[in-house]
């Protein structure tokens, strides 16, 4: 992140330091007088007759070394609306390549805390860059000088930062190549956290295997690399109520195994442990700002690679659960890692709900693009909070069906189940209907199948192309309004 916050009392008295100041969505400057020269108030006033009101944001060159950007705000704006503002004038700021703004947070029209921290929450979403392995980096500093009564309470200033670190770790984490970030490494960094009162407990192959978790270590037998799952827990709530629990896949690098996967694009693959990233950071964000909750996340960490110990299309394993599976398909290898994750989840920890993350299926992104994550769950007052809270932070969730009638395409002659419906169609569903047999207990779940959101090629609002970090504002959201 290349944007430095400076919240002051009083705006800097350099003449020549460029101004950001809020107008309504009429562009009416009358409030400015007070905050702008004389000269500079006639000289807006001139151009905003000959200017586009269907812009959001007008620049005006005052001289050669100073701008004054308005950004029009609608009444009654959403902290989303605010959000996006703020990364187009990121956008902006790096066209201009000036380093040094003052944002008078006393221009907002009826102002509102809020909008200054959603604001500035957006210019420094948008301002992340994965730039850890190129030797020529971008080493402009943009210094955004924010004076006035609204600004956000250092409470507020907490929970932004919180986020914006947690979702730039799930950010960085995607980025990795797998070649740096494959299991063995990233059980390490997750080990790291601990610094933050997270208690870390890691599972190796020898636990695993103790713990009869077969479906996960198959996927992970064919490679080099360990196998592990990895529980991070947060005791934020005085009492000792159920924990919050979240489950993410984590398939380093996914080549399909012996169903090897075509060679075009395959370098995308470095993402299918995103699931567990978005966990991981959203653990971290949640014990940076001390969240009143009990929560634990839980990720199941491998490769799926094609070796002579590698598992074989045909074979069957038993799964902790102690249902028996037959993988049709080594490819179909995420929902083999989460099926043991989500017992031991479970069973282990007895959550208030299990929310898991995975880039599952290409499916889903058949059905649903990049604008949503399919959602699938067995309680519908948890899919609801989950909906919501999307909307609101502008990281939706589309609910497509589960049934009984289903298991039919994943029901399996030689075993309890197979990995993979081959008689075509529901590809998500099936995916999803596999892992739902793991939930023995009828606790609250939802699966995000988030194979359309969890990387972008062309960027979206709050990110500029790469790992979105999607679902870790979401989650953050459900917490803090349905769960603190």
């Amino acid at each position: 992140m290349n944007i430095k916050v400076n919240f002051k009392k009083q705006a800097s008295d350099k003449s020549n330091v460029n101004s950001l100041l809020f107008v309504d969505e009429k562009f009416n400057i009358s409030g400015l007088k007070k905050h702008i020269s004389n000269s500079e108030f006639s000289y807006i006033s001139d151009l905003l007759k000959t200017k586009d009101f269907k812009k959001k944001i007008i620049t005006f060159d005052i001289s050669s070394k100073k701008k004054i950007i308005l950004v029009s705000l609608e009444k009654n704006i959403t902290n989303s609306n605010a959000e996006n503002l703020g990364a187009k004038c990121y956008d902006l700021f790096n066209e201009l390549k000036k380093t040094e703004y003052n944002i008078n947070s006393d221009t907002i029209p009826n102002g509102s805390n809020n909008v200054t921290g959603y604001f500035l929450h957006g210019i420094k979403l948008k301002s992340y860059k994965f730039e850890k392995y190129k030797t020529k980096k971008n080493k402009l500093i943009i210094s955004l000088n924010v004076t006035g009564k609204n600004i956000p309470s250092q409470k507020d200033q907490i929970k932004f930062s919180s986020i914006e670190k947690g979702t730039f770790y799930t950010r960085d984490l995607v980025s990795e190549p797998g070649n740096i970030l494959h299991p063995d490494e990233y059980a390490k960094r997750i080990k790291s956290l601990s610094k933050f009162g997270l208690k870390i407990n890691i599972y190796d192959e020898k636990k695993l295997k103790k713990l009869g978790m077969n479906t996960l270590l198959g996927v992970g037998q064919g490679s080099i690399r360990g196998s592990y799952l990895v529980t991070m827990e947060w005791n934020g709530s005085k009492d000792k109520s159920k924990p919050l629990a979240f489950v993410g896949k984590g398939v380093c690098f996914d080549t399909g195994g012996i169903s090897l996967k075509p060679a075009k694009f395959m370098e995308d693959m470095t993402y299918d442990m995103a699931g567990s990233a978005v966990v991981v950071g959203l653990m971290k964000s949640l014990a940076l700002r001390r969240a009143k909750i009990n929560a634990v996340g839980v990720v199941g960490l491998v490769e799926n690679m094609p070796g002579g110990n590698a598992q074989r299309p045909g074979d069957i394993v038993k799964s902790y659960s102690g249902k028996t599976v037959e993988i049709l398909n080594t490819d179909a290898e995420g929902r083999l890692v989460l099926a043991d994750a989500l017992t031991f989840t479970e069973e282990k920890f007895k959550p208030k709900f299990i929310v898991d993350l995975a880039t599952l299926t290409g499916a889903i992104i058949v059905s649903l693009g990049s604008e949503y994550a399919g959602l699938f769950s067995n309680d519908d007052k948890l899919s609801d909070q989950l909906i919501e809270s999307g909307e609101h932070v502008e990281e939706k969730v589309w609910r497509m069906p589960l049934n009984k009638n289903y298991d039919k395409l994943i029901d399996s002659k030689n075993a309890d189940m197979q990995n993979i419906n081959y008689v075509g169609g529901a590809g998500s569903t099936t995916a999803a209907q596999f892992l739902q047999r793991f939930i023995l207990n009828k606790t609250p779940w939802a699966h995000l199948d988030i194979a359309g959101m969890a990387f972008s090629k062309y960027g979206g609002a709050l990110n500029s192309g790469g790992a979105t970090g999607y679902g870790v504002r979401l989650l953050n959201k459900l917490i803090e309004d349905h769960y603190e």
